[in-house]
């Protein structure tokens, strides 16, 4: 399974969103400080949730990132969030 599709089965488990889009960025970052060669190194998710709605930026942060967990976090270099209920 891709690192996209693992944040997105992770995420829609946890927050069963209305949208969700999970991008992989790492070809932008090809060369730059945290390029593992992988392919697999820089994410974009836009996610939109009422399960996140009534937390603020920096919870819904925190919220995505748990959902992930360390098995994912611990892979990947960067992670842009956009996050809103």
């Amino acid at each position: 399974m891709t690192m996209s599709a693992e944040i997105e089965t992770r995420l829609r488990a946890a927050f069963a969103p209305r949208e969700l889009i999970v991008e992989n960025e790492s070809h932008r970052h090809a060369g730059h400080a945290g390029d593992d060669g992988s392919g697999e190194s820089h994410f974009r998710v836009m996610i939109r949730s009422d399960a996140l709605g009534a937390l603020s930026r920096v919870n819904r942060h925190r919220a995505i990132h748990k959902a992930l967990g360390p098995e994912i976090t611990g892979r990947i270099h960067a992670l842009a969030i956009d996050a809103g209920g």
